[in-house]
């Protein structure tokens, strides 16, 4: 049956002259002997792969599994690898196929049919690689969205006349044109490259908080810098592969340079005032600071931006970066270091003050968490008040006064008991009152 098909449009006649290119291969392969023989081969190559797969699977799943808790090099080679046994069976069809291709093409001078089997099982390996062994979402996605149809492309025949026909496609810009293949190549180039970059980065931040030698600011510095370094050459590589010559970027960052001049001057100033905060090492995470307005809290996180810090009520502070630069701030942590608190208190006028000193130092001294260096608990005189003697007793600990830790509160109930056991006591104010009546 003929017809014409001048009056279609041309991506229908394209795909018109390609389904008869099919018809007519599938033609010769069943009018073949040749083909038929492939065919032959194909079933055979892949009948051997399935038994020797059956063989083989156990012995390399019992080989590569590792002792349960070994954490070795070693036992982690083996587990990765482990991951990769189901695509066995495809890749010895695949093997075994290629050898079959081989004699077909000494015997018949033609190998057209095994070589698009040997297609199909590479086919078939990609589609068990995104289906059974990917777990990470994102490559998972790209492999069903771009890796199964490239494929499924090449195993038809059709990945270079569909590479020929994007590379003729353009897509302009203003005075900017490109094809829609080097769009194409660009996305999957960017999406691999940069999840490479995470993943570095993932790796190489683990190995950092390792380092125990290293200050915990130092292991900030150092992650942030390979951060920068890894997405900057992830950047870079982008930008060759799809063909941007790296001297327009010099363009670019005049632009950037002057965004920051005008609108992004707290941005820059917070970037830079967290990179000093890190080689300074003065706030960190896990310290407890308080800053000049009185905003108080332990640092949970640090950003190029700002850090953020959790108070004891559970909230959580994002202070900028600049506040720790420009400002006063109390680091009562710093990296682990005691700090020093008092509890006042006061006795009877009646009492022999002489006594207090021996009689509040020991007591406090049998609380756990305080320490007797750098100084042990100081019993000082303070004042001689309204309605008694006042005291304060100084201790010092290692921690801060608030949250889980109550060291105020414990010392000041080891005040009361030790004073109630040895009959001191506690004043509280008295007024006396004069009731006057008029001469009569």
């Amino acid at each position: 049956m003929n017809f014409d098909t001048a009056s279609l449009p041309p991506v229908v006649q394209n795909m018109l002259g390609y389904a008869l290119q099919v018809w007519d291969i599938a033609k010769v392969w069943v009018l073949s002997p040749a083909a038929w023989s492939q065919f032959g081969l194909l079933l055979a190559a892949f009948a051997a792969s399935y038994v020797l797969n059956k063989r083989l699977r156990p012995l390399l799943e019992r080989i590569l599994t590792p002792e349960p808790g070994k954490t070795s090099i070693l036992s982690t080679i083996r587990r990765f690898v482990l991951i990769f046994v189901p695509l066995l069976l495809p890749l010895l069809a695949w093997g075994f196929t290629a050898i079959g291709e081989q004699a077909t093409r000494a015997l018949f001078g033609s190998g057209a049919v095994i070589a698009f089997g040997k297609r199909v099982f590479l086919l078939l390996a990609a589609r068990i690689l995104v289906q059974e062994i990917i777990t990470d979402v994102f490559l998972r996605v790209l492999g069903k969205t771009i890796l199964l149809p490239i494929m499924v492309l090449y195993a038809l025949g059709l990945l270079d006349y569909a590479t020929a026909y994007l590379n003729e496609m353009t897509v302009s810009l203003g005075n900017i044109e490109f094809t829609v293949m080097a769009v194409i190549r660009g996305v999957i180039a960017g999406s691999i490259l940069f999840w490479l970059g995470r993943w570095s980065n993932d790796q190489t931040g683990s190995y950092l908080e390792k380092q125990e030698e290293l200050r915990p600011a130092a292991r900030q510095l150092a992650t942030k810098a390979a951060e920068l370094t890894i997405y900057g050459i992830a950047f870079i590589l982008l930008m060759s592969i799809i063909g941007v010559p790296l001297t327009s970027l010099a363009v670019l960052s005049g632009a950037i340079g002057v965004g920051l001049g005008f609108g992004l001057q707290k941005i820059a100033s917070n970037y830079i005032s967290g990179v000093i905060l890190l080689l300074e090492g003065q706030a960190t995470v896990g310290d407890y600071v308080e800053l000049d307005n009185g905003m108080a809290g332990t640092i949970v996180q640090t950003t190029a931006r700002a850090m953020i810090l959790e108070t004891y009520d559970g909230r959580w502070i994002v202070v900028p970066n600049e506040d720790f630069i420009t400002t006063r701030v109390i680091n009562y942590s710093d990296q682990g270091s005691t700090n020093r608190y008092e509890v006042p208190f006061s006795v009877s006028y009646k009492t022999d003050i002489n006594k207090i000193p021996d009689i509040i130092e020991s007591a406090v001294a049998k609380h756990p968490a305080v320490l007797s260096d750098p100084f042990p608990p100081d019993c000082e005189f303070r004042a001689f008040g309204d309605s008694g003697v006042e005291f304060a007793v100084e201790f010092w600990v290692n921690g801060i006064d608030d949250g889980r830790h109550k060291f105020s509160s414990d010392v000041g109930f080891l005040i009361w008991n030790a004073l109630r056991d040895n009959d001191i006591e506690i004043p509280y104010p008295h007024r006396v009152i004069e009731m006057r009546t008029p001469d009569t």
